[in-house]
């Protein structure tokens, strides 16, 4: 399960339960006060002791969502107070796999467990990933509608600044012609048709990442396992609102570096 182990030791072929335990970092803060648990033990039941041989990182036990409990790990096979071994009733095994479809051993696994111990029986075999889409149900469906409202937005923010600058290039096509006339280069021209937008959108950005900072308990609650404050998803928005204005911009550049100073200058 890749769960990554801090201090202590695994498990051993020798080691029973009650006998002893691997607990979470939780486990440790809840019950010695985030002391080293290593040596020590506890009472899980009347008369059920565990020495604490292993400390590991806090991972989510039965729900994302769910906050992070106090976690012992024992042994598989547990015995009583009466030292008899009582039989597992129910359980689930973790079989890792290099093939891109996983599903396709299950007909392998089933034969192989029945071979194995005839008692017994395969209730359910599902992946991980499927595992992990069905608590994460609600997160997959904001973030589809959270791209969509997104890619709208950008399209419409797009097309508006393509008419800005299609409009100012006509309004001022003598002052363009006139400066191509004199010597300017298509580069010079190019930043002088854009600098007022690009100027704007960066104005917008600044705004919109101030305002999403200030906002960040509220905007915690819709994402999972990402900050709203992590850098590499604040840049990659601003990065797609500076290509999308580089490509709004780019028919309005060449309609300004291909003006005929000639043909302008005759005309008014």
């Amino acid at each position: 399960m890749k769960i990554p182990l801090l201090d202590g030791r695994d498990f051993r072929a020798a080691d029973t339960s009650p006998g002893v335990a691997i607990v979470n970092e939780a486990f440790a803060k809840t019950f010695f006060n985030g002391e080293n648990p290593i040596g020590k033990t506890f009472e899980r039941v009347r008369g059920r002791f565990y020495q604490i041989v292993g400390l590991v990182r806090d991972v989510p036990y039965r729900n994302v969502r769910e906050p992070i409990f106090p976690v012992a790990y024992v042994p598989f096979q547990s015995i009583d107070a009466n030292r008899a071994l009582q039989p597992i009733a129910y359980g689930a095994f973790i079989v890792r796999s290099s093939t891109s479809n996983p599903l396709a051993l299950a007909s392998s696994l089933r034969q192989e467990l029945r071979r194995a111990r005839s008692d017994f029986r395969v209730s359910n075999i599902g992946t991980q990933e499927e595992l992990n889409r069905s608590q994460t149900i609600r997160e997959h469906l904001l973030a589809m509608l959270a791209l969509f409202f997104a890619a709208v937005a950008l399209l419409l923010a797009g097309i508006g600044l393509f008419g800005v600058l299609d409009y100012g290039v006509l309004q001022r096509r003598r002052e363009i012609g006139i400066r191509i006339a004199i010597g300017a280069q298509p580069g010079h021209i190019a930043w002088r048709v854009t600098v007022d937008v690009l100027s704007m959108v960066v104005v917008g950005a600044l705004a919109g990442l101030a305002v999403a900072i200030a906002s960040v308990r509220s905007i915690d609650s819709l994402l999972y396992q990402v900050k709203s404050t992590d850098l590499l998803m604040l840049a990659i928005p601003s990065l797609m609102i500076f290509v999308a204005t580089l490509l709004a911009a780019l028919p309005a550049v060449f309609r300004a570096v291909r003006i005929d100073p000639a043909k302008m200058l005759r005309a008014d």
